[in-house]
């Protein structure tokens, strides 16, 4: 599992466990998830947030399982701390470890008033060919969201969860999230059984990426990302609780087994 694939797979998995709350009282979340490849076990994911006043905080670890461990016992831990700002989240750090074998490396991300004010990651990138490469502008990286933060969803009811654009920055790549409505559902898993709604989502790079890349060409234009939400508790916001990721190669599915508010 190489280093761009947990990447991948950190930005992908962030689609289906952020979670928000505004409440005076603090509160937290457990988000335990499994990740198939191909209907093989690849990795696992466990995410916990805390929510006090207008602050946020979210930790999380992501390894690889199942057949995967028996290439590369790639590990991640990733962070993201912030403020609630009315109905969304502003990012004040994202952090990201990685290790596989002994290769190691990180991302870091910081933010002022829904800008980005810097960014590090290690190894540092190659160089892009101005040919082909499409470059981050100023405005680019204004009013985004970390990978962490990017699947908020404050919404009245389910009916109201779908029919938005997120902007997410991974700290290199800026695209849009585009959430639209496909279905309503029910599910049970660990800490929660009730009402879903299936939102699919559209992949649309911005910039920070190279032009004629097949994998993100295939993700626009092909590829087909249902994301389930489910309600944490009673707090106006809905989480996903499922994904599915259609690949060139085959199916990626992220499945909660855990899903749940603390008391």
């Amino acid at each position: 599992m190489p280093r761009s694939f947990l990447h991948a797979l950190v930005v992908l998995t962030a689609v289906a466990l952020s979670t928000t709350v505004s409440a005076a009282e603090p509160q937290s979340f457990t988000g335990e998830y499994s990740v198939s490849f191909l209907g093989l076990s690849v990795a696992k994911a466990k995410f916990s947030s805390h929510y006090e006043g207008d602050t946020y905080s979210i930790e999380g670890s992501v390894s690889a399982a199942g057949l995967a461990t028996l290439f590369d016992d790639t590990r991640g831990t990733i962070s993201s701390k912030g403020k609630i700002s009315g109905k969304r989240l502003q990012p004040q750090a994202f952090h990201a470890d990685y290790t596989s074998g002994k290769k190691a490396s990180m991302i870091d991300i910081r933010f002022a008033n829904g800008v980005v004010t810097s960014t590090k990651v290690v190894p540092e990138p190659k160089k892009r060919n101005p040919n082909n490469w499409i470059p981050l502008a100023g405005s680019d990286l204004v009013s985004v969201l970390d990978p962490m933060a990017a699947t908020v969803i404050h919404a009245d009811s389910l009916d109201q969860v779908c029919g938005r654009t997120v902007k997410l920055y991974d700290g290199e790549m800026r695209a849009d999230l585009k959430l639209t409505y496909e279905s309503k559902g029910s599910i049970s898993v660990a800490g929660y059984k009730g009402d879903t709604v299936t939102c699919r989502l559209g992949f649309e790079p911005v910039a920070g990426y190279r032009k004629n890349r097949k994998a993100l060409n295939y993700l626009k234009k092909r590829s087909r990302i249902m994301v389930t939400f489910a309600p944490v508790g009673q707090s106006g916001v809905y989480a996903p609780i499922r994904a599915t990721v259609s690949t060139q190669i085959g199916p990626l599915t992220i499945s909660a087994e855990r899903f749940e508010a603390n008391e």
